[in-house]
């Protein structure tokens, strides 16, 4: 399975850059790259901390989608 987020659509919706949104749930901007490039799943305490910095569901922001084999 690879996770699917839409983090960066919802940064764009709120104007906001990776440094303002990885200092707001306390990580390097490095690790909202890693997780909106897919190279890393968060734990899901980061999970939720994105999803009520946006006031959305952490469904909203990721999904698991499965990989045809």
């Amino acid at each position: 399975m690879a996770l699917v987020t839409k983090m960066h659509e919802y940064r764009a919706k709120h104007s906001m850059t990776q440094d303002e949104l990885a200092s707001l749930v306390g990580v390097r901007r490095e690790t909202i790259v890693n997780l909106e490039k897919g190279r890393y799943n968060p734990s899901l305490k980061l999970a939720m901390d994105i999803a009520k910095v946006f006031s959305c569901s952490v469904e909203d922001l990721f999904t698991f989608n499965e990989e045809e084999k």
